[in-house]
């Protein structure tokens, strides 16, 4: 939805997945109406720094340029209750979606303060829930409160070279990661959001293009919650 969202604002949009598939799925679907937009999928490991080192220099080799805009948006979930949680399952969600984060931030940044550009965005997906906690998701919630302090400390870090670092956090949203979740649990939770209704991916890359764009050129070390008002406070 973020891709679809740039690639109408006239972005060239690079769509970076762990699977080639989805990669090439999510560029099927990108509109090219403005001319000179060129989109590409390419494979990225985000928990590998081989791997992201290796994305920005094809996108680099490709568009003779880095990326002036970065949405890290990967992520999992492998819930279990704290007592039962095995150490396994807690390094490999901060793996992917705390240092895939941190990897991101850090070659996108380094390739624009290289090039000499004057300006950038780096936009990381956080979670409202790594601000409030939840059952289950020990692991989960600890990566994305990492993500957030991440982000706020690159915002305050790399504001002389002009790149802009902010964190969404989204709330409960209609994703592949929300189906996994029983319909009595999000029935319950959609009972408590102030506007009624669950999150549509489309909210979350509105939120994102504003981010992207000149209109937040003021705005940095931010965390927008994207969540009907769940958990305001």
């Amino acid at each position: 939805s973020v891709c679809q969202r740039f690639a109408r604002d006239g972005a060239s949009v690079v769509v970076a997945d762990i699977s080639e598939d989805s990669a090439n799925e999510a560029l099927g679907i990108l509109s090219h109406d403005l001319q000179g937009q060129e989109h590409a999928a390419l494979c990225v490991g985000v928990s590998s720094r081989q791997s992201v080192e290796q994305l920005i220099k094809l996108i680099q080799r490709q568009y003779f340029r880095p990326p002036c805009v970065c949405v890290s948006s990967a992520g999992i979930t492998l819930d279990e209750f704290l007592l039962k949680l095995e150490e396994e399952a807690f390094d490999r969600v901060l793996r992917v979606n705390l240092k895939g984060s941190f990897l991101l931030t850090q070659a996108v940044s380094r390739a624009l303060v290289a090039s000499g550009s004057s300006k950038g965005v780096i936009i990381n997906v956080g979670s409202i829930v790594g601000k409030v906690g939840n059952l289950g998701q020990a692991n989960y919630a600890a990566s994305k409160a990492g993500v957030e302090g991440l982000t706020k400390s690159a915002a305050k870090e790399l504001g002389r070279f002009g790149i802009r670092c902010n964190t969404v956090l989204p709330g409960f949203i209609a994703t592949p990661m929300t189906a996994k979740v029983p319909e009595r649990v999000l029935d319950k939770f959609e009972g408590m959001v102030p506007l009624g209704r669950l999150g549509e991916p489309a909210d979350v890359a509105d939120v994102c293009s504003f981010l992207a764009s000149d209109e937040s050129r003021y705005i940095t070390g931010a965390s927008i919650e994207v969540t009907g008002g769940l958990f305001m406070g």
